[in-house]
């Protein structure tokens, strides 16, 4: 099975390092347990465009399970089921078209993953829906990653805190909906199945080396407010009254009613 790349790795060597740490054992479990985290997730998704910027691991794993009505992969010329050709940071996509937007660990791996953030804003829609992957640093994956000279997985660039991008997301206006944790084991094992990713176990005192978070794009309309002037209430005078009507007499005596 071919393995699609991050498509911010200008460097062939990390490319081919990371294509090699994917292959191995943890690397699979890894994708793996993504794919299935991923499907709980995406389940409450809906809409007609799914945008996922940037390759992580097979050819359109992750968005095996989405339930919008088109998926649109975003990534490198002359890789397997890349949909558009284009940089992250700058995509050929109308403004407010976009239901979701995935981000799969791509804050990760570019230059500036600020502006990344800003242009899956724009192309989202006032109700969208933004996914995002990323290593924790505090953990021992985050402490692997530091201590590696490329990087750990292979071609990392710096490992986003979590806090940074929810502080990112209030001033654009998004409401986080859900934050979960995963990748429980050691970076140096060799395996042992997805499920040992995806769940801590009675025994392990370990920080979980990953995070997923899903906020949902808050535009609300504004409601113009009157004027003073306008709210004032005029009351019309007017010069004639109205005479009190006269006291009818009373009936002389010996009359008849």
């Amino acid at each position: 099975m071919a393995l699609n790349l991050p498509s911010f790795l200008p460097d062939p060597e990390a490319a081919a390092a990371l294509r090699q740490w994917l292959c191995s054992p943890l690397g699979r479990d890894l994708l793996q347990a993504e794919a299935q985290l991923l499907s709980g997730v995406l389940d409450d998704v809906f809409g007609l465009q799914l945008l996922q910027l940037g390759e992580w691991g097979a050819s359109r794993s992750v968005l095996a399970h989405s339930r919008t009505q088109r998926q649109t992969l975003v990534g490198d010329a002359g890789s397997a089921g890349v949909d558009l050709v284009a940089a992250p940071g700058a995509l050929p996509v109308a403004s407010g078209s976009v239901d979701a937007v995935l981000l799969p660990h791509t804050l990760e791996f570019v230059l500036d993953p600020q502006s990344v953030v800003r242009e899956a804003d724009r192309v989202l829609t006032g109700d969208g829906q933004l996914i995002v992957l990323g290593f924790s640093r505090c953990s021992l994956w985050g402490l692997r990653a530091s201590a590696a000279r490329r990087g750990f997985p292979p071609g990392l660039r710096q490992l986003l805190p979590e806090g940074r991008l929810r502080d990112w997301l209030a001033l654009l206006g998004y409401e986080v909906q859900l934050s979960m944790h995963y990748l429980y084991c050691r970076p140096w094992d060799t395996g042992g199945g997805h499920r040992r990713i995806l769940r801590r176990g009675l025994l392990n005192p370990l920080p979980a080396g990953a995070w997923l978070l899903r906020a949902r794009k808050r535009l609300y309309t504004p409601t113009p407010i009157r004027p003073q002037w306008a709210r004032r209430t005029w009351k019309l005078s007017t010069s004639t009254q109205t005479a009190p009507a006269a006291a009818t007499p009373a009936p002389a005596a010996g009359e008849r009613c």
